[in-house]
């Protein structure tokens, strides 16, 4: 007998959860593939300015809103923003701050472990990059009447989308660098956001510019990042 496909858990809606079984081998085969194409995965930093799709930028969105949340609540906007006035004005702002970082704020061992990535307060990738998504995380809700209405887990929910955006635009055939320029208030103004949002990273989104070096660097082994109780 076929299970229903919809029901009433506590008087809510709920729908039948299907999927596709593999066997043993089909998910080790899936799940290897997934981690080879996962490990090319690299954080770039010069672009092309060759244009892409608004459909592309549409999807990784959406692909990255399928991240769970706390309670369900969503708590994120993703700022798309491809129009060349409003790149240069987030630049412009976001180097002030790196160049205060570099030079004040940053400790000696800090500016010592960026030393192999070869970065500096200059962020040309902030108006090369054909699309910018600036990610905002929604602290609170407003009700129409005006009353604030809690969300929860709003860090990690924001985070576990930000990974799977991440994780989305490499399947997309591009690229992208996580930047969080600290603080970051003035893309709150620069994108008029309202006062329930929170800026959280921003992601240039484009084609990597030929040639492009990336620092010759090892990722962790799995001894090193996980431990297994058997």
């Amino acid at each position: 007998m076929k299970p229903e496909k919809k029901i009433l858990i506590n008087g809510y809606k709920h729908t039948l959860f299907e999927q596709d079984e593999l066997t043993e081998s089909e998910m080790i085969e899936e799940s290897d593939a997934f981690y080879q194409f996962m490990n090319q995965r690299r954080s770039i930093r010069e672009f092309s300015d060759k244009s892409i799709p608004k459909e592309v930028i549409d999807n990784v969105i959406k692909a990255a809103s399928t991240a769970p949340s706390g309670a369900h609540k969503q708590p994120w906007t993703f700022c798309a923003v491809s129009n060349s006035g409003l790149k240069k004005k987030i630049r412009i702002a976001a180097e002030k701050e790196e160049k205060e970082s570099y030079e004040s704020r940053m400790s000696d061992k800090w500016l010592e472990d960026l030393g192999p990535l070869a970065t500096d307060e200059n962020k040309p990738f902030l108006e090369k990059a054909p699309w910018l998504i600036i990610v905002f995380k929604r602290v609170f809700e407003y009700r129409k009447d005006g009353h604030k209405l809690n969300n929860y887990y709003v860090n990690e929910s924001v985070g576990l989308a930000c990974g799977m955006l991440i994780t989305a635009i490499h399947n997309a055939g591009l690229v992208t660098v996580t930047h969080t320029p600290s603080p970051m208030h003035f893309l709150t103004a620069i994108l008029d956001r309202p006062d329930n949002e929170r800026p959280f990273m921003i992601l240039p989104i484009g084609y990597s510019k030929y040639p492009t070096y990336v620092p010759d660097l090892d990722r962790k082994s799995l001894d090193e990042v996980s431990e297994f109780y058997e």
